[in-house]
C-alpha cells in the first residue's frame, strides 16, 4: 500500500520560490508559473531553480536538450540508453543538478501532448531514482506530483485529447507542427507513477548509487527493465518468489539468499576475519548485485566480503522485514527468554520462517568456536551486525531506537544460540 506524500504543497507554493523565472520575447516578459511548468519544445536560456554556480547554470541548461533528446523531442546522433547515461551520469556526479533534472521532467512530463514523450519523460525519471534522490528539501514536492499521477489515466487521455485539439486549430493557420503521436505506446503513466512513488520513498533513504565507478550503460538498462521486472532487491519475499518461479519452480527459498550465502561460505568467508563486519568494495558490490539481478553469479569472486555485504544489503532492502513489522514487539518483550524467543519464530508466515531459519542455521555456522577463532566474529558480534537486518523499528525517538537496539541484538542472539534449525540443512 502506499502512503500518501509527506507534504501536500503545490509545486505552484514551492515554484514562487525557487523557480528562477524566465521571459519571453522583445519585451522580456516573464513567463508564468503555470507556463515555466509546462511542456516546451524550445530551449532554456537559464537554469529552472535558482542558482550562483556558474557550472550549474551552463550545464542545467544542456541537461534540457538530453532531455528532450531522450523523450524524442529533439533530434540527436546518440541512441537513448546513451543520452540517459550522460544525463545521469552528470547529476551522479555533479549534486547541483539533480534538483534541476527532476523539475525540468516535472515540465516535460506537464501539459505533453504526445503519449510516447511523454512515457519516455516518467522512464528517465524512474531510471534516474536508481541513481540519486533529489534533496529533502525537494523531496516532499517531487512526491506530491507523483502521488497526484497514480490513478491519473483517463485525465491523461483526456488532456492530451483536450491540447491535441487546441493545436490543431493553432496549426491550421500555421504551417509549424509537431509530429503528434496520441495513440497509447507502451505502459499506461499510473505504472510508471507507482515505481516512481516506491523508488523515490526507497532512494531517500538509502541515498543512491554509492562508489566510485560512474553509471554503466548496463546499469541504466537494469534501472529502466526494473519498471516492469522488479529487482531481487527492495521487493517482498513473495514477489521474489513468484518471480523465480518459472526458474526455480521447487525452490522453497529465495535463490538469492541461498546462492550468496553459499558464496560466502565457498569463499571461506567461515574463516575470514571481521566477516559481516569488515564490508566489501562497494563497486564490487554493485557489480555484482547487477549479476545477481540477472540471475547470474560469476565465477570470479575471490573476497567473500563481497557476497556478505551483498547478503546483508538483500535482507536490509526488503520491502518488509524478515520478521514482520507485527511481531517486533513481541520480539524485543521476549529478548531475555530463550523459550519465548524460539516460539516467535513458529509464530511467523511460512515464508518469513523459512527465510530466517535459514539465516539463523548460516550464523550458526559462524558462531562454532572453531570459526570464531579466526574471523574475531562470536556470537554476540554477529547479532550486532544482523539484528538491523532482520529488525525494523519503527519509532523516530531516539531513546527508543537506542534501547530496541540493544533488545534486538539480544533477540537475534537468542535465537542464534537456543533455535533449532537442523531441517534447514539441504534445503533450498
Amino acid at each position: 500500500t502506499l502512503r500518501k506524500p509527506i507534504s501536500q504543497s503545490s509545486m505552484a507554493d514551492w515554484a514562487s520560490k525557487n523557480l528562477n523565472m524566465h521571459t519571453q520575447g522583445i519585451f522580456r516578459r516573464r513567463i508564468s508559473i503555470s507556463n515555466m511548468l509546462s511542456w516546451n519544445g524550445g530551449s532554456i536560456k537559464k537554469p529552472m531553480l535558482i542558482t550562483s554556480n556558474r557550472t550549474i547554470k551552463k550545464e542545467a541548461c544542456e541537461m534540457f536538450k538530453l532531455v528532450q533528446s531522450y523523450m524524442g523531442d529533439r533530434q540527436t546522433r546518440m541512441d537513448r540508453n546513451h543520452v540517459a547515461l550522460v544525463t545521469v551520469t552528470k547529476c551522479w556526479s555533479m549534486q547541483g543538478l539533480r534538483d534541476e533534472l527532476y523539475i525540468q521532467l516535472i515540465r516535460q512530463t506537464t501539459d505533453n501532448s504526445c503519449y510516447r514523450s511523454l512515457a519516455w519523460g516518467w522512464e528517465l525519471m524512474a531510471i534516474s531514482l536508481a541513481f540519486f534522490s533529489p534533496s529533502p528539501k525537494f523531496q516532499s514536492y517531487l512526491e506530491g506530483y507523483i502521488y497526484r499521477h497514480l490513478d491519473s489515466d483517463e485525465n491523461i487521455a483526456q488532456r492530451i485529447k483536450e491540447l491535441v485539439d487546441l493545436k490543431n486549430k493553432k496549426n491550421s493557420k500555421s504551417r509549424k507542427k509537431r509530429k503528434q503521436n496520441t495513440e497509447d505506446e507502451g505502459l499506461p503513466i499510473s505504472t510508471y507513477a507507482k515505481y516512481c512513488y516506491r523508488k523515490l520513498q526507497k532512494v531517500a533513504v538509502t541515498g543512491g548509487k554509492k562508489g566510485l565507478r560512474k553509471p554503466t550503460v548496463e546499469e541504466i538498462t537494469h534501472a529502466r527493465n526494473a519498471i516492469m521486472t522488479p529487482s531481487l532487491f527492495g521487493s517482498s519475499l513473495e514477489e521474489i518468489m513468484l518471480r523465480q518461479q518459472d526458474m526455480y519452480p521447487s525452490n522453497k527459498l529465495p535463490w538469492v539468499q541461498t546462492q550468496l550465502s553459499q558464496q560466502v561460505l565457498a569463499l571461506g568467508g567461515e574463516q575470514t576475519e571481521g566477516i559481516f563486519r569488515i564490508p566489501g568494495d562497494i563497486d564490487e558490490v554493485n557489480a555484482l548485485k547487477l549479476q545477481v539481478d540477472q540471475w547470474r553469479i560469476p565465477s570470479g569472486l575471490s573476497d567473500p566480503n563481497i557476497p556478505a555485504s551483498l547478503l546483508k544489503l538483500w535482507y536490509r532492502e526488503l520491502e518488509e522485514p524478515v520478521i514482520p513489522q507485527q511481531f517486533y514487539k513481541e520480539c524485543i518483550s521476549n529478548y531475555e527468554n530463550p523459550d519465548a524467543a524460539v516460539a516467535v519464530v513458529q509464530l511467523l508466515p511460512e515464508l518469513n520462517r523459512l527465510v530466517l531459519c535459514y539465516l539463523i542455521h548460516f550464523l550458526q555456522i559462524f558462531a562454532q568456536p572453531s570459526n570464531v577463532g579466526r574471523t574475531k566474529m562470536d556470537v554476540n558480534n554477529l547479532a550486532m551486525v544482523m539484528a538491523p537486518n532482520c529488525l525494523r523499528c519503527q519509532s523516530d525517538d531516539p531513546r527508543i531506537i537506542f534501547e530496541n537496539t540493544r533488545k534486538e541484538m539480544s533477540f537475534l542472539r537468542m535465537l542464534i544460540v537456543h533455535l533449532d534449525t537442523s531441517f534447514i540443512k539441504g534445503l533450498v
